[in-house]
């Protein structure tokens, strides 16, 4: 089996969570897996005072971009593919674009601020790499600031939720670093049940009872309650865990725990205590991959090119189906538009990893009718632009938004106000992408999927399109001839029909 990488590539992955910022160097062997070169944690606490005051102190911020330095010296020393995202802390904290362009300017890197259900995709992905495609698997992680649920079968998840729940946030909310009373203690684990019913389902349906905890502070809880020679907790020992902590002193719990954790044991165990419980569980079992992991094994898919997945598209279904989207049109849009991606691939000379853009766009080209039917493709970018799509960083997401939003009425000109803010090789991109998907649209301008079967050829002077048809499809043919005089401006080739039943 060849590598889907070249053996000598090497991947880092540096995650800025609110308890520390992580750095992890690998390189996938022969067979895909990753073979771990260095790793680095650095427990400066991001997010210390986030979210008390809303915005990340001046002395953090010089220590996150001194440590962040170091992590892009080692990067570059590697010659090393990096992904660097930060979480839960750097989400809430108002002076996150300050600090990301810090990072961009004295580190060099590019600081991603993820949503909590892209944080959840990572983690599962991290947690799940390699696991069996029909395995099912309930997972929890337990950060800072956010706690992270999935519910995944194989590699794939079925659902992700992000809570702002985290050790950190519940510690300072509840000033429970210290002395925990009994009244503080009633008080944390009713605010922690009310998040999760109002965020998650209880007992969700074929969950598995066994679930997986992938972060440092469900690792130090589940080891506490846990019986000897175990590596999972039940409930019922992690109620017991939690009683026993709270009524600890500081002191006590600083010999039991790193002096950091032992701050925010408490609220950690809490939260574990009340997620276990309120999805239904038996026990918990602690695993060593997360987020870092995560990270890895998707800058390790990104470059494999020829590699099928649908999470994407899946994720931009269940965003239509919420925005009651015609999902019939939608598919045969995406399905027409990625026929004249793959036929046209030596005209448009586009890589492949743009291939998921025009198709997310396609599937979601139609969603501002939520909005409002006039002026729908501008609805369509600010829903795209404003939501949470697992699978896309916030550029790729832009990216998007600006090829659905041209899916009709002004063309995607180099200069219309629209492409405003993009460099000129993306503008390209999505000059290219738009003028694709607007003759898949006009394809399917009745919404009643006349054509069965598309192919195109590119010729010398002209690319034909050659399609057969269930139905009459005049209207579709007079929505493409309108298509005609952008396709050629863009490509530089006319645009020829022919229609077979």
């Amino acid at each position: 089996m060849s590598s889907p990488t070249p053996p000598q590539t090497v991947l880092a992955a540096i995650d800025v969570g609110t308890n520390a910022v992580r750095l992890e160097l690998a390189r996938p062997d022969a067979d895909g897996a990753l073979e771990t070169l260095h790793q680095e944690r650095d427990p400066i606490r991001p997010g210390e005072g986030v979210f008390a005051t809303g915005a990340m102190p001046e002395e953090t911020a010089d220590r996150l971009l001194s440590t962040l330095r170091r992590y892009a010296a080692l990067c570059r020393r590697h010659k090393a593919r990096v992904r660097a995202v930060a979480t839960s802390a750097m989400r809430d904290a108002r002076n996150q674009q300050e600090i990301v362009q810090r990072v961009r300017d004295e580190a060099g890197l590019n600081l991603e601020v993820v949503s909590g259900k892209e944080e959840a995709r990572l983690i599962c992905l991290g947690v799940l790499h390699r696991k069996p495609a029909n395995a099912r698997s309930l997972l929890v992680d337990i950060g800072g600031g956010s706690t992270e649920v999935a519910l995944a079968t194989g590699e794939k998840p079925e659902e992700l939720w992000s809570l702002a729940l985290g050790s950190v946030r519940i510690t300072e909310m509840f000033d429970a670093s210290g002395k925990v009373t009994p009244k503080q203690l009633r008080l944390m684990r009713s605010y922690v049940e009310e998040q999760l019913r109002k965020a998650i389902p209880e007992k969700l349906p074929n969950a598995p009872r066994l679930a997986l905890g992938s972060s440092g502070t469900i690792n130090a809880v589940v080891g506490y309650a846990a019986s000897e020679g175990t590596a999972h907790a039940s409930v019922r020992q992690l109620t017991s865990a939690v009683d026993t902590l709270s009524e600890m002193t500081p002191e006590r719990r600083r010999k039991r725990f790193d002096p950091r954790r032992a701050d925010i044991i408490v609220a950690g165990a809490t939260i574990l205590e009340r997620a276990a419980r309120h999805l239904g569980v038996e026990s918990i079992i602690a695993v060593n991959r997360g987020l870092r992991d995560g990270l890895l094994v998707d800058l390790l898919y990104r470059q494999d090119e020829h590699r099928e997945d649908h999470s994407l598209a899946d994720a931009a279904v269940v965003m239509g189906r919420r925005l009651f989207f015609d999902e019939k049109h939608a598919r045969q849009v995406a399905l027409l538009a990625l026929t004249l991606f793959d036929d046209l691939a030596a005209l448009h000379n586009l890589p492949l990893s743009c291939r998921p853009y025009l198709e997310t766009a396609a599937l979601l080209h139609d969603v501002g009718n939520a909005v409002s039917y006039e002026r729908h493709h501008k609805h369509t970018y600010y829903l795209i632009h404003n939501s949470d799509i697992p699978g896309l960083t916030e550029h790729e997401r832009e990216l998007v938004a600006r090829v659905a939003r041209y899916h009709q009425r002004s063309p995607p000109e180099l200069n219309h106000s629209g492409m405003q803010g993009l460099s000129t090789a993306e503008a390209r991109l999505v000059r290219k992408l738009a003028t694709l998907l607007r003759v898949a649209n006009a394809l399917d301008s009745g919404h009643h999927q006349p054509v069965k079967e598309l192919r195109a050829t590119n010729g010398r002077d002209a690319v034909t399109l050659h399609f057969k048809v269930r139905h009459p499809v005049d209207l579709e043919l007079w929505q493409v001839e309108h298509e005609t005089a952008l396709f050629r401006r863009v490509f530089g080739k006319r645009l020829v029909l022919h229609v077979s039943r």
